[in-house]
């Protein structure tokens, strides 16, 4: 098998996202991110297709914080699909419990896009996807779930390291995608 060259890891990069989850999988693979979070209007990209709008506002987030001399910008954006919904950050607890009793029992998609915008304004892209099975949820653990407040925030209303781990029967593809950042995606990218 041949080997493949790939460059370094760029010294600097700019993280268009203040999501303390990104940060913390970036620094895992030795990048310690400028952050300047991306302010955009997320409600005005709309896509019932999650592999287009993820990768849509990841591309919005990576332009608005614009190019930087040198440095690359990575923006992302995370969504679950379950049964052929598209579900973001819950609005609030009620929201949060909608979803997670949508998920309870079945599988969903987890996909991110990813955006990185280059010094000389290329754009590269590209998406991950994992698929998470949920056992059937209690309506004591549908609480609990809703009482830790790890709804707030993330997409699908859980997040994979916290409280909703001890639910999940089955993980298909990139763990750290689920948790808010595909980490071979992203060196894949930045290496290239």
């Amino acid at each position: 098998m041949p080997i493949h060259r790939r460059r370094a890891l760029p010294s600097e990069i700019v993280l268009a996202s203040a999501s303390p989850r990104r940060i913390e999988l970036l620094r895992q693979i030795g990048v310690d991110p400028h952050v300047i979070p991306a302010h955009i209007d997320e409600s005005a990209i709309r896509s019932a297709d999650p592999v287009h709008l993820t990768l849509a506002l990841a591309r919005a987030k990576a332009h608005a914080v614009g190019v930087r001399p040198g440095v690359p910008v990575l923006a992302a954006d995370t969504v679950v699909e379950a049964g052929g919904l598209i579900l973001e950050k819950p609005a609030d607890r009620s929201d949060a419990e909608r979803m997670l009793r949508l998920l309870s029992g079945s599988e969903h998609r987890v996909v991110t896009g990813v955006a990185v915008l280059r010094a000389a304004g290329e754009l590269m892209e590209g998406h991950a996807e994992s698929r998470v099975t949920f056992e059937t949820l209690t309506e004591s653990e549908i609480a609990a779930c809703l009482d830790s407040e790890e709804w707030v925030g993330v997409a699908g209303a859980y997040r994979i390291q916290g409280v909703a781990a001890r639910h999940i029967t089955g993980l298909c593809g990139s763990y750290s995608n689920v948790v808010g950042l595909p980490l071979h995606l992203v060196y894949s990218i930045l290496t290239q």
